[in-house]
């Protein structure tokens, strides 16, 4: 696993506009959220929706599906990090998914 992709979605958010030189309250107005809604997404005291998702991709020239799977990964593990058998369920979702998705393909 690389060093991006264990840091954080918002982390992940912040470094993409320090390294654009953007500051916060142009990105957020961008966005058309508050700048302290874009503060505490960096900072992960808030989540991010998908218009906002959407609107990070269109600014930074970032895939969308990336965006969202930086973001889904994010909302699983803060989820499951204090669970003392969080890989295991890991691990069952799993297969859930994979036999869900064979039920829907019949």
């Amino acid at each position: 696993m690389s060093t991006v992709e264990k840091i954080s979605f918002g982390q992940y958010i912040r470094e993409l506009r320090e390294n654009a030189n953007l500051p916060l309250r142009r990105v957020a107005s961008e966005l058309d959220i508050d700048t302290s809604t874009l503060s505490k997404i960096e900072k992960n005291e808030r989540n991010a929706n998908e218009q906002i998702i959407d609107g990070i991709s269109k600014i930074f020239h970032i895939e969308k599906s990336e965006l969202k799977l930086r973001y889904l990964s994010d909302k699983i593990t803060y989820q499951l990090l204090d669970e003392d058998n969080g890989l295991e369920i890991l691990k069952v979702a799993e297969e859930k998914i994979k036999y869900q998705r064979q039920q829907n393909k019949k």
